[in-house]
């Protein structure tokens, strides 16, 4: 359950910040590059919380 919330969470974020690059005044090469890196971070950002965080969180509620 928790771990859906974050996810989620980080998503919301995620596409939020996308958005945010593309109403910025830079060039549109610029865009593309600092949107794969926003989207390439949050998936590694998933993948150590799927890997690493996940058992902690889980640990920590019950």
């Amino acid at each position: 359950m928790i771990g859906t919330l974050i996810w989620l969470v980080g998503v919301v974020c995620t596409i939020w910040c996308v958005l945010d690059i593309f109403k910025k005044n830079i060039s549109t090469a610029g865009k593309v590059i600092a949107s794969v890196l926003v989207l390439l971070t949050s998936w590694v950002g998933l993948a150590g919380y799927y890997f690493y965080g996940r058992y902690r969180l889980e640990a920590w509620f019950r």
